[in-house]
């Protein structure tokens, strides 16, 4: 995709992340733009000075957004990091494995902006003093143009090519090199892939499970506040109820009345959440679901690993078998060679004394 720009950029930084947009509806939730981890990388383009960040899923472009010096990339946890594209009208984000990943997308992220940012500052600079040429010597302005333009162009243009030609061989020997691995080590990288994603649900999981304890806690105690405030509205209802048989003044009653809508309005909010720490189950229910899912193919995994570590160790058996049998076997010709070589002694021996006795 987009051959008229991939054939003139290079990519200069890739990393793998999961891939994230911001729901366009509330602007609050994350939507999941792949299932898997992908590679986001960050071309440049030499020929219009330009920093692109590209990342493609399957057959279609996840991120396809260019580098401006207002964007900022912002880490929000420990593993993920996210940023603004205007252009585009959304916000991305990206979940590293580790933290180290995330630190080192950011450095390359602000490298890149301010490339950008000297980029766009050059191009002004430029245009200005184009301008201010134009208007001092009109008439030697094509001149001035052709002897200021021609020899960058010529100088930027051949290294461009040869670089880009070169990396573009780079690029397919890695990526046929990658391929080769991929098929001599599938079990392996399957399994990474799966210890990294369980590694992610148990440290999601921890989360949760530390946020829903805390939030137990918290109902509880606001289940205990709760039935003392009822308490204490059942005490004020009946304190108005009495005051009112007994005709009270209006300003006690008007204080009551006051005291008994502020712990109505406490017992709403209380409420609240309440139903909004019982939804948050839902979400740690769904989660230990996926957590149970990656368990399950890592056993397999493990069983499968199992079943080649036994097969290897059957192949080293029988090849350790087969080595004692060779070496049994060359014992027993070198034997067999120590006792023909004594034979041969005894008869030469014996010949020796036959030609002595015909002699005789």
């Amino acid at each position: 995709m987009f051959p008229h720009h991939r054939e003139r950029e290079q990519p200069i930084f890739s990393a793998r992340a999961h891939v994230f947009q911001i729901d366009p509806t509330t602007k609050r939730n994350w939507i999941p733009a792949s299932k898997h981890a992908v590679t986001v990388s960050f071309f440049y383009d030499a020929t219009r000075n330009v920093y692109r960040i590209i990342s493609v899923g399957g057959t279609k472009a996840i991120i396809n957004c260019t580098v401006t010096p207002s964007m900022t990339f912002t880490k929000t946890s420990q593993k993920f990091g996210q940023w603004a594209d205007s252009r585009a009208n959304t916000v991305y984000g990206l979940g590293f494995a580790t933290e180290q990943q995330l630190h080192q997308f950011a450095e390359k992220f602000k490298e890149v902006k301010d490339a950008a940012r000297l980029a766009r500052e050059k191009s002004q600079d430029k245009e200005l003093a184009n301008t201010a040429l134009t208007i001092a010597a009109p008439q030697f302005s094509q001149d001035l143009s052709d002897e200021l333009q021609s020899p960058p162009v010529m100088c930027v243009n051949g290294p461009e090519d040869k670089l880009f030609r070169s990396q573009s061989a780079d690029i397919t020997l890695s990526s046929e090199k990658e391929r080769i691995k991929k098929m001599l080590s599938e079990g392996s990288i399957c399994e990474m892939n799966l210890e990294a994603e369980l590694f992610t649900l148990q440290d999601s999981n921890s989360k949760l499970v530390a946020a829903l304890h805390e939030a137990n806690a918290n109902v509880e105690q606001w289940k205990k506040q709760l039935t003392a405030y009822q308490e204490e509205t059942e005490r004020l209802r009946d304190q108005v109820a009495d005051l009112e048989a007994h005709g009270p003044s209006d300003l006690l009653k008007d204080e009551l009345t006051q005291s008994l809508e502020e712990l109505e309005a406490l017992l709403k909010a209380k409420d609240e959440e309440i139903h909004i720490l019982q939804s948050k189950k839902a979400d740690y229910h769904e989660m230990e679901h996926q957590r149970d899912e990656a368990i399950h193919r890592l056993r397999e995994m493990e069983m499968r690993n199992s079943d080649l570590e036994r097969r290897i160790q059957n192949t080293e058996q029988n090849l350790s078998n087969s080595l004692e049998d060779r070496d049994r076997l060359d014992t027993e010709i070198q034997r067999a060679i120590e006792i023909l070589d004594i034979k041969i002694f005894d008869l030469n021996d014996l010949r020796q004394s036959l030609v002595k006795l015909i002699d005789k």
